[in-house]
């Protein structure tokens, strides 16, 4: 029970990624709220959790989205202890490529989204004696990939973020981290691989990007989010943790 007593709010949290995070959050002690653009399969999630979580509809890149998922898990629980940063998405598109408006949806959710959670959380957690922030960013936010400009650059900035925010609230005992997942068997790349013309090349390509030839799966990303946001790691922030199977190493 490492979190035990914990009040979480997991956004992009109906599926894949940020779904393992918040069933792995609830199973450690915490009480979670489900947050996601798709309220229907939040509410889902949320409602096979138990009395442990409740769920929001929630575009992390709208300021009163986000003001009223904050204020839920305030009424609710009385406090907010974790926050992890998870909604996202990517796009194909080298910079000529990519339109104006791809560019800004993306780093609206991507990006926008982790300054607008952590702006209205902020606030809640220093009033209750600080917390935990874990962002997702990316591999490519250390290195680049072909054809993702927008995506590139998006986790890139919330890497940088991350420090910065790090820095600014490490005196109000607020620790703030990142992992950076490589290509990670989750709902978004199912869609990928389901509409690939060759299924079965596309991931044997994925997983030759990493030393262990295979791709990661959610609940190996959600295991050192668990970690950054309890105890055991009280005494790290500002760090990015890759979870990409060695992919960067080489």
């Amino acid at each position: 029970m490492r979190v035990e007593n914990r009040v979480a709010i997991v956004t992009g949290a109906a599926a894949g990624i940020g779904e393992a995070v918040a069933r792995l959050l609830v199973r450690e002690g915490a009480k979670v709220v489900v947050a996601d653009r798709d309220g229907d399969l939040a509410g889902k999630v949320a409602s096979s959790l138990g009395d442990a979580a409740i769920s929001s509809r929630a575009d992390v890149s709208k300021s009163d989205d986000v003001r009223a998922m904050v204020d839920l898990a305030a009424a609710r629980f009385g406090k907010i202890d974790i926050l992890v940063n998870n909604a996202g998405f990517g796009i194909r598109g080298n910079v000529v490529a990519t339109e104006e408006a791809d560019w800004d949806a993306l780093m609206g959710v991507n990006l926008k989204g982790v300054y607008l959670c952590s702006k209205y959380a902020i606030p809640v957690m220093a009033a209750h004696g600080g917390g935990s922030i874990v962002n997702t960013a990316s591999n490519l936010a250390s290195v680049g990939l072909p054809d993702r400009a927008a995506y590139v650059a998006s986790k890139g900035g919330v890497a940088a973020l991350t420090r910065a925010m790090a820095i600014d609230h490490a005196g109000e005992q607020i620790r703030v981290n990142c992992v950076a997942p490589g290509p990670t068997r989750s709902t978004y790349f199912d869609r990928m691989i389901a509409t690939h013309e060759d299924p079965e090349g596309f991931v044997a390509g994925l997983a030759a990007r990493s030393p262990m030839n295979r791709m990661g799966t959610p609940a190996e990303i959600a295991n050192v989010i668990l970690w950054l946001a309890s105890d055991e790691a009280s005494f790290v922030t500002g760090a990015m943790y890759t979870v990409d199977g060695g992919a960067t190493a080489w």
